[in-house]
């Protein structure tokens, strides 16, 4: 397996390693967006290059048409997914290509009122980047099926895991206790993402799954219960329509649902890792334990 990773990044880091660990021998090659962020990531990948999307990467181009695998975790822009815009030629010259995946989010499903979704549900996102991933996510499946090769599209839910999760913020004093009744998210753990991407990369998986835990939660609760883990006091608990929130903390409140992750499951005879933030945040902190 050649395995190219456009955005080397929190979660695809994780499923190179899950990759790294697998049976089949695995050449990884990848991208990152700056020299400082590069330097912040393990050694999981043989050549790292440069590529910040808004021009072609100088270097990249051998490794991806060498590419068995290819794997999308970059954000689109205005104009579209960046790897799409500035690569499809090597692309189309990735003559052993086998499989591709793309990471985009459950926001593209929008608000239901807390209702359960599965991978039916209709699409109305409620902000613009959402509105970019649903356009992306099509973009994918079209260039999938000129290609002829099987696409698995991964809608994750909020991501967390060591170093990025409830943990940090309460210890840097940053971490807000929102209360907002009736609301709820699903949640996923970085480790969950890796697994699932290295075995849906082995089987070649094709189709659409959510990638969320089985149990969706306020986010007050999570807070509360991190706080009680560290033995400190959680912060003090927020009115939503009275906090001061940044435009873009507020646009997340506006998506209220509980997302089914059956299909993923199923699809692939699996149970998670972390089904739920408490079995996710416990693992985090016995693996700081010395």
């Amino acid at each position: 397996m050649q395995a190219f990773f456009f955005g080397l990044g929190f979660s695809s880091t994780s499923a190179a390693r899950f990759l790294a660990k697998g049976e089949q021998t695995v050449s990884i090659s990848g991208t990152f967006r700056s020299r400082e962020k590069a330097d912040m990531r393990p050694a999981v990948a043989t050549h790292m290059h440069h590529f910040d999307g808004t021009a072609p990467g100088p270097t990249l181009g051998p490794d991806l048409r060498a590419a068995s695998h290819v794997i999308f975790s970059i954000a689109p822009g205005p104009t579209g997914d960046p790897a799409l815009l500035q690569h499809r030629a090597d692309l189309d010259a990735a003559k052993e290509l086998q499989w591709l995946c793309y990471y985009s989010t459950v926001g593209v499903y929008g608000d239901f009122g807390g209702a359960w979704i599965d991978e039916t549900a209709p699409l109305v996102p409620r902000n613009e980047r959402s509105d970019r991933r649903v356009l992306a996510e099509q973009a994918w499946r079209d260039y999938a099926a000129e290609r002829g090769v099987p696409l698995v599209i991964l809608r994750l839910a909020g991501i967390y895991g060591p170093g990025r999760s409830a943990f940090d913020k309460l210890r840097d004093g940053t971490a807000h206790r929102i209360v907002k009744p009736g609301q709820v998210f699903n949640r996923i753990h970085v480790a969950d993402i890796g697994r699932i991407t290295a075995l849906a990369a082995q089987q070649r998986l094709a189709g659409t799954f959510n990638l969320a835990d089985d149990e969706p939660a306020p986010p007050q609760d999570l807070v509360t219960h991190a706080a009680d883990l560290l033995g400190m006091e959680p912060p003090p608990a927020l009115d939503f329509e009275t906090a001061e929130l940044t435009p873009m903390q507020k646009s997340f409140y506006a998506d209220n649902k509980r997302v089914s992750n059956a299909a993923i499951k199923t699809a692939l005879g699996i149970e998670l890792l972390y089904p739920n933030y408490r079995t996710g945040l416990a693992a985090i902190l016995e693996a700081e334990e010395p």
